[in-house]
């Protein structure tokens, strides 16, 4: 079983535009230590050893929280659940973690407590 690390991700702002899944390029630094700041899970820590370590991300590469990314984080083919090898314990708290970031900064947001 992979040993996950997670953690907020850090932001400067929020944004409910459309969401596509940011690759090493979109971001203008190559830094993978801030780059990492826009992902909640890394499968060799933070910083991560590699870009492709990095899963869920839910900020834009402008900084911005993205109300769709977080909810593409807790569902689907691309979310939580498709993390291979994440333990239900962790996949729990990550999914209260998108839970509570939501309700938090995004004011309908429909995500649960």
């Amino acid at each position: 079983m992979t040993d996950y690390d997670y953690h907020e991700p850090d932001f400067s702002g929020t944004t409910t535009e459309d969401w596509d899944d940011p690759q090493l390029e979109d971001f203008d630094t190559d830094g993978l230590d801030e780059v990492a700041d826009h992902f909640i899970l890394s499968s060799s820590g933070f910083p991560p050893e590699n870009f492709t370590d990095l899963k869920l991300p839910v900020v834009d590469p402008d900084g911005n929280l993205n109300k769709n990314a977080l909810a593409t984080a807790k569902s689907g083919g691309r979310g939580v659940g498709a993390v291979e090898d994440l333990d239900d314990e962790a996949a729990d708290e990550i999914t209260d973690l998108i839970d509570d970031l939501a309700n938090e900064h995004f004011d309908d947001a429909d995500f649960g407590e």
